[in-house]
């Protein structure tokens, strides 16, 4: 049985979803001002990887991810960039498609925008209200009563005079107590706004989420997820407004991936260590570049902290590298996948223990192992079919391996190639390797093999 390990509690659990054979899950997405960063791209990864195992056990997922297209960050950055919110937000949400895409995730169930569930925000708003839990202050805000809701603190773990107000909770005399965070923002000018009967403004942060999850899900998700950053303010802020306003439980399953750090630094843009998925993946083979990253971001588990460095990255890739190797020298045989298998069983079931992915990696390679050992078509198609599951080694093998040569820039390699060849039947040996160098010195590696000799990019 699936297992997985529950933020709340603290402790793994056998996955049991609120409807036998369906899951509703739940990621908090991106806020569209900017191109996506590798510590997104981290998150967006492992709930991808997660959406693929639910289906592969045979469950009906709903996977919904929200994007946030109204935001202190957007305004700010559309203002400064002299254009309309929406067409910046949309021009976010192309480029958000493109890099998703171009790191193997498949598109959710349903991605609802923040600004399309304005009405399902003040409804709940409203029902918070009525229950003495939210109230209307002197400057025009909405904010939520914590100390209205007993169970606040209870996802942080935290006795809520222990807790603090987090980055997006604003300060002020306008409210009750400095924990209270915002429902509803008064307008300002030259902001978007919404009429309601508290005034004009727009929904704080914590509210969107809360109002897209109903919508899409009812009062109650299998599973939320998000980055490990979320638990406070946000995901508790989501439990209060969710709970109070429904009186049923939120949430069976918190889930929440580690940070990614850069150079062992935490990413800080006070640090200028932040670095896009676009920036990376512009320095890496255009063929090969956005597996290499979903493979880097996969092979370490979610719970646990990884180290970006181009050195880890390059190993991502020789790593990478060799699973496809040993595909394109063994022809895949279509199988359907025996969990009963021993490599299959031993992927299957560090999957079922809360998506552990480096010991499922492991195995790939073990298996990758007794490909290249047995030349079996079966091993090599088991080989493909597993790394399936987790949204690799889909690509055609020799091509991937080769990576970005066209056109007449592979031809030419293949000319030296055969050249190279000749010259070593003819026993002409220092042309032959005068032909390896002049490849080596383009980027070009040589493998000779039982079947003949094949080039890959170094």
């Amino acid at each position: 049985m699936l297992k997985i390990f529950n933020s709340q509690v603290r402790e793994k659990q056998s996955f049991v979803p609120l409807e036998p054979g369906k899951v509703r899950m739940y990621v908090c997405g991106l806020t569209v001002y900017d191109y996506f960063h590798l510590g997104n791209a981290r998150t967006l990864t492992v709930f991808d990887m997660v959406y693929r195992w639910l289906q592969r056990s045979g469950y009906a997922v709903k996977y919904v991810r929200n994007i946030t297209d109204v935001d202190d960050k957007i305004i700010d950055r559309a203002n400064r960039n002299g254009e309309p919110i929406e067409a910046l937000t949309e021009r976010m949400v192309a480029a958000m498609h493109e890099d998703c895409d171009r790191l193997g995730m498949l598109r959710p169930s349903a991605e609802p925008r923040a600004t399309g569930h304005i009405e399902g925000m003040l409804s709940m708003i409203d029902t918070l209200v009525g229950k003495g839990m939210a109230y209307a202050a002197d400057n025009g805000d909405v904010y939520f009563a914590v100390r209205e809701f007993p169970g606040y603190g209870k996802l942080s773990g935290k006795s809520i005079d222990d807790l603090r107000a987090g980055e997006r909770v604003a300060v002020n005399t306008s409210k009750r107590d400095p924990l209270d965070f915002v429902l509803w923002k008064a307008a300002k000018p030259q902001e978007p706004h919404w009429t309601s009967r508290y005034g004009n403004g727009r929904p704080g942060w914590n509210i969107e989420c809360s109002a897209m999850c109903k919508a899409e899900h009812g009062d109650t998700l299998d599973i939320h997820g998000g980055g490990w950053d979320l638990q406070f303010p946000h995901h508790e802020g989501e439990i209060a407004q969710s709970e109070g306003a429904s009186g049923k439980a939120f949430v069976r399953y918190w889930m929440h991936a580690a940070f990614l750090n850069m150079d062992s630094e935490k990413m800080s843009k006070s640090l200028g260590n932040v670095f896009t998925v676009r920036e990376i993946l512009a320095k890496l083979d255009p063929v090969q570049g956005g597996e290499v990253v979903r493979y880097f971001l996969l092979r370490g588990h979610y719970r646990s902290e990884i180290n970006y460095t181009w050195d880890t990255l390059h190993d991502a890739r020789a790593s990478l590298l060799a699973l496809y190797t040993a595909l394109r020298d063994v022809p895949a045989a279509p199988i359907d996948i025996d969990w009963e298998q021993p490599f299959a069983a031993r992927f299957k079931a560090a999957m079922d223990d809360d998506f552990g992915t480096p010991l499922a990696v492991a195995v790939l390679h073990e298996l990758r192992g007794e490909v290249n050992r047995s030349r079996s078509g079966e091993l090599s198609g088991l080989l493909r079919a597993l790394g399936g599951c987790l949204g690799l080694l889909q690509a055609d093998p020799a091509a991937f391996v080769q990576g970005a040569a066209q056109g007449d820039d592979a031809a030419d390699i293949d000319a030296l190639v055969a050249a190279r060849n000749a010259a070593k039947k003819a026993r002409d040996f220092a042309e032959a390797d005068r032909l390896r160098d002049a490849l080596k010195a383009r980027g070009v590696v040589l493998e000779d093999g039982p079947q003949g000799t094949t080039w890959r990019r170094a």
